[in-house]
């Protein structure tokens, strides 16, 4: 496999801190940037079906953007962003690990989201660069917005003929980690990404509440606006009378993947044949169809990650992590443009 080739630039700076883009590129393959300011993937171009490259994911052209969207009371949006300590949201900003109630942000509503206001995407991380990209570390303190234990994260992004993102942590004292990227995925470059076909290899999905936080178990996507088992255009069920559906005026949902699928997902864009396929080693998948952005279907999110509310909820995989374990995961992108279509 033929590693990228790296680059660094200086991009700005917060406060007294300077943050700098690193560039990862293989001549007529992929080429993404990635910004040591939370983690963000800022950039992905990708050729289309006659080679013409184009910019795939959303991204501010400058720090300010990210800055601006991470001030308190800004929507805030994530874009490409690392998440963490907590992906997705932990219901009353409230859980209990081994007795202890632990009390986090509450920053949606009644409900923590993405690790609170001063969550992984508003820090600047340390940078290394490692064989065939960059390699970003995060120290979060004990009591960093309300939990427990000294956690020490890194997280490389390395591009050969794929985009692979791994994740490692470990704590001191007993907690709970889930981590994501929060990239938007726009494979025509522009426009509206409703016309998408996508996949997700999931027989089930998890049922919320009016605040999206899961209630129930997680039930079969048989017969509802859930089921991607086959190549759905994103758009095609997003005016369904379904309670789920407006619940988040579309889809932000997780789903639970399916042991043995040949990918977790699969998107294709059929005007410039790119086609993007989602391998991870996490157990679900939240789907954002991008409602709340500033242009609504501008881009689409695949966070790779545990299940909403998993540390108030036992019977879901646990996100507990405890001194002397490892937090590992990884999550691969590849961007191809095939001749056809894929097989639905």
């Amino acid at each position: 496999m033929t590693l990228s080739e790296l680059t660094r630039e200086f991009f700005g700076r917060v406060g007294d801190t300077d943050v700098h883009r690193y560039t990862l590129s293989r001549p007529g393959g992929l080429t993404v940037r990635v910004l040591d300011y939370g983690g963000v993937i800022q950039s992905v171009q990708a050729p289309d079906r006659h080679g013409r490259p184009a910019d795939v994911v959303l991204g501010y052209p400058d720090l300010d953007g990210y800055v601006a969207n991470n001030r308190p009371g800004a929507p805030r949006v994530f874009l490409g962003a690392l998440i963490g300590r907590f992906a997705n949201r932990i219901a009353g900003g409230a859980f209990t690990l081994d007795g202890v109630l632990h009390r986090v942000p509450v920053n949606d509503g009644k409900n923590s989201l993405h690790g609170g206001p001063a969550g992984f995407d508003t820090r600047v991380w340390s940078a290394a660069p490692v064989p065939g990209g960059v390699r970003l570390t995060l120290v979060s303190p004990d009591g960093d917005q309300g939990y427990p234990g000294r956690l020490t994260t890194e997280v490389t992004y390395r591009l050969g003929s794929r985009l692979r993102i791994t994740y490692r942590a470990t704590t001191d004292a007993p907690t709970v980690v889930n981590l994501t990227n929060h990239t938007y995925w726009n494979l025509a470059g522009a426009g509206s990404v409703h016309d998408h076909s996508l996949s997700i290899a999931a027989s089930r999905y998890c049922p919320t509440d009016e605040n999206l936080i899961p209630v129930g178990a997680p039930a079969p996507v048989d017969g509802t606006p859930f089921d991607f088992r086959r190549a759905t255009t994103i758009g095609a069920r997003l005016g369904a009378p379904d309670p789920q559906l407006a619940i988040g005026h579309g889809y932000d949902h997780n789903w639970v993947l399916d042991d043995g699928a040949p990918f977790a997902a699969r998107a294709w864009e059929p005007t410039s044949g790119r086609l993007l396929t989602m391998w991870t080693t996490e157990p679900g998948l939240q789907f954002y169809s991008g409602n709340h952005l500033g242009s609504p279907g501008a881009g689409f999110a695949l966070e790779a990650q545990h299940f909403p509310d998993s540390p108030n909820r036992p019977d879901f995989p646990s996100t507990v992590l405890r001194p002397g374990e490892v937090y590992h995961q990884e999550t691969v992108f590849e961007l191809t443009a095939p001749d056809r279509p894929p097989v639905a």
